[in-house]
């Protein structure tokens, strides 16, 4: 009996769309095409915003440097 069986191939992993029948069987992968992308939705900026801080001295020279300076 053959039973087919729409899956999406992504990136080594399989999403199957509808459940394969259960037991054991011999399968052959046919790829179709080429699923496009979703088109990524925009950043939205400042989602951060007072999570990130620099030291007071952030600019100061470093004194493992001091050698080199």
């Amino acid at each position: 009996m053959l039973t087919t069986v729409e899956a999406i191939y992504d990136n080594g992993e399989i999403t199957w769309t509808k459940t394969p029948p259960p037991g054991k069987a011999k399968v052959l992968v046919t790829f179709t095409e080429e699923i496009p992308e979703e088109p990524r939705k925009p950043r939205q900026f400042g989602t951060m915003k007072g999570q990130i801080r620099m030291s007071e001295d952030f600019n100061e020279p470093l004194d493992d440097l001091k050698d080199y300076m």
